[in-house]
């Protein structure tokens, strides 16, 4: 530095960039309107399970993906499950099971990724997909309306036995998304309660529901059926 020369003005400190991972791809992005399902009873079951791929640029914001529908908003709808994904990989898996084609979209997601471990993903951990930011938040609880998606009578418990639920995401910064998006890994929690882990304590093994309150990001009203149930002695 020159004699008399000022001294150069410190610098504000850069702002770092959370570390992006890319853990998978996204396959398609599936809508469905509400439609009729099947008839019992008498009475058409209707329903927004029958989900198909879309082209272009899809706007995910609030509660959903655009062009998307759910019959039952108590069921179904709510930012807590704005979005849902499953792999691809699971969805082969019971391709080989039930012997059949299980093309994208066939369990009602709106993601279907490639290279995702949606099963094992962690409560909390965020995606970066397009433009949107989303955030795992539960998994997905078989209901009736999947037996009849797939008409095979036991779906539903096959569902549960095969620790393959899928996640809920909810919409953290609302964005664009579409195929062939990457999956990038934000931010992953440390406290290791899994979309699995939830699952099998809700459908298979009580004494394991004290374990899913360590993740605080659980979507809140599952977390207000949870907490009770976590307080009773396992039966037995």
């Amino acid at each position: 530095m020159g004699a008399g020369a000022a001294p150069a003005a410190a610098r504000p400190p850069r702002a770092r960039s959370p570390t992006l991972e890319a853990v998978g791809t996204v396959l398609s992005v599936n809508v469905g309107r509400v439609q009729e399902l099947a008839v019992r009873r008498g009475r058409p079951v209707m329903s927004a399970i029958r989900k198909a791929p879309v082209a272009g640029r899809v706007r995910a914001e609030g509660a959903g993906l655009a062009g998307d529908e759910q019959a039952d908003l108590r069921a179904h709808g709510g930012p807590d499950k704005a979005v849902y994904a499953y792999a691809r990989e699971d969805a082969d898996w019971w391709a080989r099971t039930l012997g059949r084609e299980v093309p994208d979209g066939a369990f009602g997601e709106n993601l279907t990724t490639r290279g995702v471990d949606c099963t094992n993903a962690v409560i909390g951990e965020r995606w970066r997909i397009g433009t949107a930011l989303l955030e795992v938040c539960q998994p997905r609880i078989p209901c009736a309306k999947l037996a009849l998606r797939f008409d095979e009578p036991d779906m539903v418990k096959r569902f549960a036995l095969a620790s393959r639920p899928g996640a809920y995401l909810r919409i953290v910064e609302p964005g664009e998304l579409g195929a062939g998006d990457p999956v990038e890994l934000v931010d992953r929690p440390d406290h290791g309660v899994t979309v699995r882990l939830v699952s099998d304590a809700i459908l298979l093994d009580e004494s394991l529901l004290a374990r899913t309150l360590a993740a605080p990001q659980l979507a809140a009203r599952l977390r207000d059926w949870i907490a009770p149930r976590a307080e009773q002695p396992a039966a037995g």
